[in-house]
């Protein structure tokens, strides 16, 4: 059965109906203080980047893995793709190195 989506956001999401009924200045005071140098022109070249299709998939890992990932709260199943992800672009950077030291030894 599957769940009803409902027009509350969840974490993460904005509650675009009450953000565009507030005024700039209420934007403003409820801003993080980080936010509050940035620059006029900040967004004007900005791009909007849609993240890549996930696809469903079905994964055995090890029970404490599992539970060491769910154990930090929602979401765990986009933090096991991170760390997939890390590790995936970890392997492309080394990858031209040892091509080029293959094709070195082939050369000698």
């Amino acid at each position: 059965m599957s769940a009803k989506r409902t027009n509350k956001p969840t974490r993460g999401e904005a509650d675009l109906k009450r953000v565009r009924s507030m005024s700039e200045a209420e934007i403003e005071q409820t801003s993080p203080p980080e936010l509050a140098d940035i620059p006029e022109d900040f967004w004007d070249d900005a791009e909007l980047v849609t993240p890549p299709a996930k696809e469903a998939i079905s994964l055995r890992v090890d029970r404490d893995v599992l539970q060491w990932f769910r154990s930090a709260g929602p979401r765990y199943q986009s933090r096991m793709n991170a760390v997939l992800r890390s590790y995936m672009a970890s392997m492309q950077r080394r990858r031209p190195r040892r091509s080029k030291m293959n094709n070195e030894d082939a050369s000698a």
